[in-house]
C-alpha cells in the first residue's frame, strides 16, 4: 500500500511532484503520470499540510480530498508515497532557493521533478519554474514542466469543481474528476425523529475540514464500513427546518428498504443526484408524504445508474 509520511521517512531517491493535489482532476493525473514514467525513482508526491493560507491567513480550506482519502486514488496512479510537509509560520519564510536545495534536493532527493507550468513557491511565492531551473542547472535532476490543462469552459481546477459541487453539480464534477465525489464519516447518535416518523436516519460526524455539497436532499449510494455493497440511500445535507431550524447543518442517510443497525460503524457516501432544496412543511405529517416522494424519485434515478 501507498505511505503516508513526513520528509524524515521518505524512500530516496525520488521522482515528486509538489502541490494540494486537491481533488486530483485531470491536470494533476497529468503531472503524475511524468513522476511515474520516471520508474528508476520512488513515485512520490509531496504535499504542504496544513495549506498555506491557513497558517499564514488563519483562513480555513476545506478540501476535496483529505490526504488519507487521497492514497488508494494515488496508489492506482502508480505512486508509492505521498509526503506531507509540515507547513509552519518558520517554514513560510524559507526562499524559494532554499527551500529547492534544502527539501527538493537534500532532503527529498528528488531526481526528477514534476511542476505546473504556473508553479509558485517560497518566501512569499517568489519562485517559479524558473528558480528550478538555475537551481539544477549543473546537477542531473530533471525538470518536467506541464502545461495548464483547460478544457472549452478553460482552466481546469480544484476551484471549478467546488464551484460544482456547491451548486450541486455532481454530474459534472464526476466528469472533472474522473470518478465519483464521496465523503465518510462515523455514525453517531441522534435524536431518533427520523425513526418516530418512520424514516430512520444515520447521523454522519463529519471531518470538519472535508468539503461538501451545497445543501438539500439527495440520492446516494451509501457502503458500510469493510463491506463493497452499495446500498440505495436517501441523504440530507443542511438543517433540519421542520423539526427544529435552529438545529445546525447536519448530514443525515436514510437506508432505503434497508433496517441496519449502523450506531458506531463508518460510512462512505456517494450523493449522485439532487432531489430537491429543503423546504419548511406545516407539519411531521407532511415531511414525512414529501419523503415517501423523495424515495420514489431516488429509486427511478438508481435505475439509471450502475452501483
Amino acid at each position: 500500500m501507498i505511505s503516508l509520511i513526513s520528509p524524515s521517512e521518505v524512500k530516496n531517491p525520488t521522482s515528486i511532484a509538489i502541490g494540494s493535489f486537491d481533488g486530483l482532476h485531470a491536470g494533476h493525473r497529468k503531472l503524475i503520470k511524468s513522476v511515474v514514467e520516471e520508474n528508476q525513482y520512488t513515485p512520490t508526491i509531496a504535499s504542504f499540510w496544513p495549506h498555506p493560507r491557513e497558517v499564514l491567513y488563519n483562513e480555513m480550506r476545506l478540501r476535496l480530498d483529505l490526504p488519507y482519502e487521497k492514497l488508494p486514488i494515488l496508489e492506482d496512479l502508480g505512486i508509492e508515497q505521498l509526503v506531507l510537509i509540515p507547513f509552519d509560520k518558520e517554514l513560510s519564510k524559507l526562499s524559494a532557493d532554499l527551500f529547492v536545495r534544502d527539501i527538493l534536493i537534500n532532503q527529498l532527493q528528488a531526481k526528477h521533478i514534476s511542476v505546473g507550468a504556473n508553479f509558485k513557491f517560497g518566501f512569499r511565492r517568489s519562485g517559479d519554474i524558473n528558480t528550478i531551473k538555475n537551481m539544477i542547472k549543473d546537477t542531473d535532476i530533471k525538470l518536467k514542466i506541464t502545461p495548464i490543462l483547460e478544457d472549452k469552459e478553460g482552466r481546469i481546477s480544484s476551484s471549478r469543481i467546488r464551484d460544482l459541487l456547491e451548486k450541486s453539480d455532481l454530474k459534472n464534477a464526476f466528469k472533472m474528476l474522473n470518478r465519483a465525489y464521496s465523503f465518510n464519516g462515523k455514525v453517531v447518535k441522534g435524536k431518533g425523529i427520523g425513526k418516530s416518523i418512520g424514516w430512520p436516519t444515520a447521523n454522519l460526524e463529519i471531518d470538519g475540514r472535508k468539503f461538501l455539497p451545497g445543501e438539500g436532499v439527495y440520492a446516494a449510494w451509501t457502503t458500510i464500513e469493510d463491506s463493497q455493497q452499495k446500498i440505495e440511500s436517501l441523504m440530507n445535507l443542511g438543517s433540519q427546518p421542520t423539526i427544529n431550524p435552529l438545529l445546525p447543518s447536519a448530514v443525515e442517510v436514510h437506508l432505503i428498504n434497508k433496517d441496519i443497525n449502523l450506531y458506531g460503524l463508518n460510512l462512505s457516501v456517494e450523493p449522485i443526484e439532487k432531489l430537491r432544496s429543503q423546504i419548511q412543511f406545516e407539519n411531521i405529517e407532511k415531511l414525512s408524504t414529501q419523503i415517501k416522494k423523495d424515495k420514489d424519485n431516488a429509486l427511478r434515478i438508481f435505475k439509471t445508474y450502475k452501483k
